[in-house]
């Protein structure tokens, strides 16, 4: 398979650098490597220059191109037509050496996969599973994390997800693929996250990512995904790793991000559930405040009390403008 890697960034030119860094130790080397930059400065462009890094291609876009669904529905214009399968990475990712190995692999063994995730591997310790259950860890597939304090209050009240990883629950609110544990094996998911994502490169003669989402474009990859899997089978597999550093540089301010986790998430619970129930209405609503609380409650504990107020805040202002005023934008 020819298989093309796109990376937008943003304002990142030293995580750029170690992301490209850890692509030159791969045992299986892109084809292309497409980097769609949206910087407001030229440093991004001059670190590339002072390296050399074999088939990359450097593009920088003007306003009018810039976020990151618009730079990834640019980095596909710009995507050779002998292409298989278009990866996808964020700037502040490092890979494993055999991550695009395993990621290419998986779509011979898996003939019918649309698109494939990686794995992040430095953000939840996982243990095998001891044999004693308590309401403190979460278990999946005979390995057990711990379970953080938000789903263990939602169990309290009863909005606890009752779908596995990665499958969007009825009234949204789902686990991420950070609830998959790394057995080593390959998933049939929903959804998995844009910033270690691979599709095949014919699906977007008909696919785009939405423009709904616009900058930072939080749950984008949700959105692309939840389409997606109304048309076939997407896959996660957990050989394919890497570690993601989160890089703080290029990131929205606490409001802002607090505000697009209520309406972007209620956009793309509808993508998948145009017409919930009553009850999973319901359940949507009165988990969102529940977290909104435990954000605000946040703030006593938190080192970067500012930070959490703002974002408590945001979600509040997000989830009455969705009352008022829901997204309905391509829905």
């Amino acid at each position: 398979m020819d298989f093309s890697l796109v990376v937008c960034t943003y304002m990142r030119p030293k995580a750029l650098l170690n992301l490209l860094y850890s692509v030159e130790q791969q045992t299986l080397y892109p084809n292309e490597i497409l980097i769609i930059d949206g910087s407001l400065n030229t440093a991004t462009q001059v670190a590339l220059e002072a390296h050399e890094f074999a088939n990359l291609v450097y593009y920088k876009v003007t306003a009018e191109n810039r976020g990151l669904t618009k730079q990834r529905n640019f980095g596909i214009t710009k995507v050779s037509k002998t292409t298989d399968v278009v990866c996808f990475l964020d700037d502040d990712t490092i890979l494993d050496p055999h991550y695009f190995q395993q990621l290419l692999v998986t779509y011979k063994d898996y003939p019918d996969a649309l698109g494939v995730g990686g794995y992040i591997s430095n953000e939840v310790q996982w243990e095998p599973e001891n044999g004693v259950r308590t309401h403190h860890y979460f278990y999946y597939d005979g390995w057990q994390r711990k379970e953080p304090l938000r789903f263990r209050v939602r169990r309290v009240f009863g909005l606890a997800p009752d779908t596995p990883p990665c499958i969007l629950p009825s009234f949204s609110h789902g686990r991420s693929v950070g609830f998959l544990p790394p057995t080593g094996k390959t998933y049939q998911v929903e959804q998995f996250m844009g910033g270690v994502a691979s599709y095949r490169k014919k699906l977007f003669d008909n696919l785009s990512f939405s423009s709904y989402f616009e900058g930072y474009g939080l749950y984008e990859d949700a959105d692309f995904c939840l389409r997606l899997s109304k048309l076939g089978t997407l896959y996660v597999n957990t050989n394919a790793q890497l570690e993601h550093h989160h890089e703080a540089a290029g990131r929205p301010n606490a409001y802002k991000y607090g505000k697009m986790v209520l309406r972007n998430g209620w956009y793309i619970w509808r993508i998948k559930y145009p017409n919930p129930s009553l009850k999973a209405r319901l359940k949507w609503h009165l988990t969102a405040v529940l977290l909104m609380k435990l954000t605000v409650l946040g703030v006593v504990m938190s080192s970067q009390k500012k930070a959490a107020l703002s974002e408590g805040l945001g979600r509040f202002v997000g989830w009455w403008t969705v009352l008022f005023y829901p997204p309905s934008e391509q829905l």
